[in-house]
């Protein structure tokens, strides 16, 4: 025995530790509520709870909001609620005049549907996950309710449906409410359908379930006889590979009805496409006369073949068959027979297949004016209106596009609140001029950060749905006391890498979508100081897969060159001008996972600043390489890591050359575990170093420019800093509850910058942490 025990501690002293261990995912709701609600104690148990994130802008641009609903009766109320896609709840008092959150401390700020209580103006229910299932949404924690106008609100359960797209609070009874929860993005649940509660949320029932891929997409009640209700019922899922769609034996997309308040449910699809064709649905009701009801239906039967291959859709892919997509159904008989109404003029059916351009599946609200049943509204790209039931459409102007929320006012139809993917919109003349708030609502989607070496230096990021802006840093009145400021137009779309020169602020790389990169000179005008720089292939090589947001960066040896990723890496020597491919395909290139998304692509892309040509790349089915020799040989260190998971940063070390730091991201899993990594080996072997976070996930990690033992980590919480390389973890100040998608430290000026997907651009004074011992005179 005694030997046994010293072999043991020989091995543990001599042979160092183990690879890291399985690592236990999180995917079940109520666990997800613990684990938050110890980063809340944790939260405010931090020795930097003390220290203040200053919102640094944009304060000119608003973001995606999902619903909206307006204190009755108008003139005696100014109270507005807004449901931000990822920026929680605000609220207005005045009509908009001024703003303020009321959300900024749940588990989930992704918010599906807000509901008031037609018997309680101080109860408002939050159905959190935003059901349009967008590339960026996020997903929920369950329902919510205050009784306080907000101030402060009880978790009520559903907690793993994820995605909640209707409530419907009974008119006459504030104890019973109805859920329409259309249920996980990525993965088969059960925990999707119609629920009821009889009690004020204190329990539920699910009354209206299909199969774990069918989920319901929207709830309409009779004003007249709320024991009437109607549902619509979507089957989806959405793949890494593809976004969601009709796929063969899907049969499940319809609308049912139950006049028993909920009990016992039929189909009523009489008149509607076939199953087989039928998409997203929305559903709405007249107020104005019961008996009339409209659908509008996401329909994928082919209207026309295309058989131009050079014609692309919105994202540049090639376009296949045009599908009929939004047609609109009316109902004079409470659902028991459905016509079609739109599209029945040439004119028409082109504006309808226009109408939600090549993502239906975003779009489906419907609404009926209160005051007049021929009167409708569809929202998709545009808001649109029609007059005369559905027959013809127009859409109105003044807004932001993509439009997901309208409130029209009962006692006013000429008042609209409406709501789209640039924030809130309120119109007094029935859409003919709007009164925005872009200014007034922080609630920007940023999916990265990156900096310049100007003075004052400027922080960039590409933005949803807004393409990319660029915004100044102001510490002239100190690094405690920034102002937010209004940002401007960059180089660069919408899911947009950035790059700058360090030695030339007006040198800009930036991207479109799925990994296009150009090169811009903002000392020209345009086009003279742009250039296109994607690289190109031969005919009979594989095509080039770039993720949404692909990954490149110029290198801290040399600022003339540049790596690029798509499925492989790419180097230039020239600044772009010319391109060599120095890797083979670094993902696991499964041909059945190819699809109209890209996906297996690289997505983490980092050089070690204290040798060249080493270099990591990780890709989004979870792989990771390593090149010691600038690209000549690529080894895979994956072993160790959580398997297929979503590589979503490495860092090679900037002080220690064999060290290298990885985060992982399970989102697409539909699971929240906090995947941390480090390895002190190059990635022979991980050491898991997320012991002190409960909860993912994890988007970015950064080592800090000044103190060699303090990182900091950004997650979908909010941000951490480690003082002793990963060993210990505390929350970092006192930012809400927000997506951290990316961060930087500026090696100059030591402040921390992050980017939020839903709450723009924070600044922390990093002196406050790293002491600004000293300024690094390199930009990396």
């Amino acid at each position: 025995m005694k030997e046994i025990i010293a072999l043991l501690l020989f091995s543990s002293i001599f042979m160092g530790p183990a690879r890291a261990q399985k690592k236990s995912p999180v995917n079940n709701g109520d666990k997800r509520i613990e684990l938050f609600n110890k980063h809340i104690r944790q939260k405010k148990e931090s020795s930097f709870s003390d220290l203040h994130w200053q919102f640094v802008g944009p304060k000119n641009i608003s973001g995606r909001c999902t619903d909206v609903e307006v204190l009755a009766p108008k003139g005696k109320n100014y109270t507005i609620y807004v449901a931000a896609a990822s920026g929680g709840v605000w609220k207005t008092e005045n009509e908009g005049t001024t703003w303020f959150p009321l959300f900024d401390q749940q588990a989930s700020t992704s918010i599906g549907d807000i509901a008031l209580d037609p018997g309680n103006p101080e109860t408002l229910w939050v159905g959190t996950g935003e059901a349009n299932i967008f590339r960026s949404s996020q997903s929920g924690s369950g329902i919510y309710r205050t009784d306080d106008g907000g101030k402060t609100w009880k978790h009520m359960g559903l907690s793993n449906t994820l995605t909640i797209s209707r409530i419907i609070v009974h008119p006459g009874n504030s104890d019973i409410v109805y859920v329409a929860a259309s249920g996980h993005e990525w993965t088969r649940n059960k925990e999707r359908g119609v629920f009821r509660t009889t009690d004020g949320g204190n329990s539920w029932e699910k009354i209206l379930f299909i199969d774990d891929l069918t989920g319901a997409i929207d709830l309409v009640i009779d004003p007249l006889q709320p024991d009437v209700l109607y549902a619509a019922t979507w089957q989806r899922i959405r793949k890494k590979w593809n976004d969601p769609r009709i796929e063969p034996g899907y049969n499940n997309s319809g609308i049912w009805k139950s006049s028993d308040g909920g009990d016992s449910w039929k189909q009523i699809n009489k008149g509607l496409p076939e199953a087989k064709f039928r998409g997203r649905i929305g559903i709405d009701i007249a107020r104005s006369n019961t008996n009339v009801l409209y659908a509008f239906v996401d329909n994928y039967e082919i209207a026309y073949e295309n058989y131009n291959s050079e014609e692309t859709d919105s994202y540049g892919r090639p376009k296949g068959g045009v599908i009929k997509g939004a047609c609109i159904y009316r109902s004079d008989d409470k659902g028991e027979n459905w016509t079609p109404v739109s599209g029945q003029n040439e004119d028409m059916k082109k504006y309808m297949e226009d109408h939600s351009s090549t993502y239906g599946w975003v779009f489906g609200q419907i609404r009926v004016d209160p005051g007049d049943e021929n009167t409708i509204y569809t929202m998709g790209l545009g808001l649109n209106v029609s007059t005369d039931g559905g027959k013809n459409f127009k859409q109105l102007s003044g807004m932001h596009g993509d439009h997901h929320g309208l409130w029209i006012d009962p006692d006013n139809t000429n008042y609209l609140v409406n709501t789209n993917d640039g924030g809130i919109y309120i119109s007094y003349d029935k859409g003919g001029n709007w009164r925005s708030f872009t200014d007034r609502l922080p609630l920007v989607q940023f999916f990265n950060i990156a900096y310049d070496m100007d003075k004052p230096f400027r922080v960039y990021g590409s933005i949803q749905d807004h393409l990319s802006y660029r915004g100044i840093i102001d510490l002239s009145r100190g690094k405690d006391k920034v102002r937010p400021v209004d940002f401007e137009p960059a180089p660069g779309g919408e899911g947009c890498s950035h790059a700058i020169d360090p030695t030339n602020p007006d040198i800009v790389y930036s991207a479109m979508f799925y990994g296009t990169i150009s090169r811009s000179d903002l000392s020209k005008t345009w086009p003279e100081g742009y250039k296109n720089l994607l690289p190109v292939t031969f005919a009979d090589e594989d095509k080039l897969r770039g993720q949404w947001v692909a990954p490149f960066i110029i290198s801290p040896h040399n600022n003339e060159i540049i790596y690029h990723a798509m499925q492989y890496v790419f180097r230039s020597e020239n600044r772009g001008d010319t391109w060599e491919r120095i890797s083979p395909d670094l993902t696991h290139n499964n041909k059945d996972k190819l699809g109209d998304i890209p996906f297996q692509t690289i997505v983490a892309l980092s050089e070690s600043p204290l040798k060249y040509g080493l270099l990591y790349a990780g890709t989004d089915d979870g792989r990771i390489h390593v090149t010691k020799d600038g690209g000549i040989s690529w080894t895979e260190i994956s072993k160790g890591l959580a398997k297929d998971k979503w590589i979503s940063r490495v860092i090679a070390s900037k002080y220690e050359l064999e060290t290298v730091y990885l985060t992982q991201n399970g989102k697409r899993d539909d699971e929240f575990a906090a995947y941390v990594w480090k390895s002190t080996d190059m990635g022979k072997t991980w050491h898991d170093i997320s012991s002190d976070i409960p909860l993912g996930p994890v988007n970015v990690i950064r080592e800090d420019p000044i103190d060699r033992n303090i990182l900091y980590l950004g997650t979908d919480a909010g941000v951490y800093v480690s003082k002793d390389k990963g060993e210990n973890w505390e929350v970092l100040g006192d930012l809400p509850s927000t997506y951290v998608h990316d961060m930087i430290i500026h090696p100059r000026d030591n402040v921390i910058v992050i980017a939020t997907h839903g709450r723009g651009m924070w600044l922390m004074n990093a002196d406050r942490i790293n002491g600004g011992k000293h300024q690094r005179s390199r930009w990396y």
